[in-house]
């Protein structure tokens, strides 16, 4: 089986979340690390633009978002299972919160906090993300002040969750919602232990947190990025399964452009090939790695038909 490539950096946390989900399910998996900030010279050519981090590299498949990123591992290494069928659903109301709700004012506050132990620029890139100028010093120290109360119920909502003695986030079995709470918390102690009082004082929380860290990352091997590039160039996108269209969608094979609908709404232009309730596969080419097919979730992207273009 083509190898697992992830593209990733040490203190980004939606990386953990995926680093944890190959630990949990055992797996061998190359690691090419990118900048934190773009440019991103080497993930370009495979995204098409995407610049989120992290990416799953597959061959010449690359999958963006890590709500996507771990179902097709699920997808492809069931075992053990990431989305037991009787937690699924609340597990998926979880991960929604926990990354829409939770981690956004926690990224301020740590951020902020954190100010000097950050790379330059990346404050400002974050900024330009989400279509906003570069903070001061100044207006990051405010948003420490606004979103500290924001964060401290939600620790305390994350600790209720425990009351009942389950041993996981979702009920007695290991979800996606596990990884999804945890890497919003790991970032108060990804990059240093300045923040590590935050969270010290929730002894639930924190025995949780020593359990999934126990999944460790898998067996992560070194891999240079020309070197990923050239296994995209060397591969071709694996053939798209049956789509599920609904009738609202637009036709396989048509010229359209995809990009997240919150932040980092770089745009992906391709043609289309797969789509259902879940997923949106754009087959693209690029001069460095020839025809590479690019994954996307369904949920928190805006498909749309790329304008003049003609279907294929």
């Amino acid at each position: 089986m083509t190898e697992l490539i992830l593209h990733h950096y040490d203190f980004s946390n939606y990386s953990e979340k995926v680093r944890l989900a190959l630990g949990y399910k055992g797996l061998a998996w190359q690691s090419v690390i990118i900048p934190p900030i773009a440019p991103k010279p080497d993930l370009t050519p495979l995204t098409g633009g995407y610049r989120r981090t992290p990416v799953l590299q597959i061959g010449a498949d690359i999958y963006c978002d890590t709500s996507l990123i771990v179902r097709e591992l699920e997808r492809r290494f069931p075992t053990p299972t990431l989305f037991p069928a009787e937690l699924t659903a609340v597990a998926d109301a979880i991960t929604y919160w926990a990354e829409n709700r939770l981690f956004r004012p926690i990224s301020l506050y740590v951020s902020g906090s954190n100010l000097e132990h950050l790379p330059e620029g990346l404050q400002a890139d974050r900024s330009i993300m989400r279509g906003l100028p570069p903070p001061s010093a100044g207006a990051m120290a405010r948003a420490v002040v606004r979103n500290a109360p924001l964060v401290r119920p939600q620790l305390q909502q994350v600790e209720a969750m425990f009351a009942d003695g389950r041993t996981w986030i979702a009920g007695e079995a290991v979800t996606v919602a596990d990884l999804a709470v945890y890497h919003a918390l790991w970032f108060f102690t990804a990059r240093t232990e300045l923040l590590r009082a935050d969270i010290a004082p929730f002894a639930r929380i924190n025995e949780w947190m020593g359990r999934v860290r126990a999944f460790r990352h898998g067996s992560p091997t070194a891999l240079v990025a020309a070197k990923a590039l050239r296994a995209a160039a060397d591969a071709d996108p694996v053939a798209p399964r049956p789509s599920r269209r609904f009738d609202e969608d637009l036709e396989l094979g048509a010229m359209v452009r995809v990009r997240a609908d919150d932040y980092g709404q770089d745009p992906v232009e391709g043609r289309l090939v797969f789509l259902d309730g879940n997923e949106v596969a754009l087959s693209r080419d690029d001069p460095q790695v020839g025809t590479v097919a690019v994954h996307f979730p369904r949920l928190g992207y805006d498909l749309r038909p790329l304008r003049g273009a003609k279907p294929g």
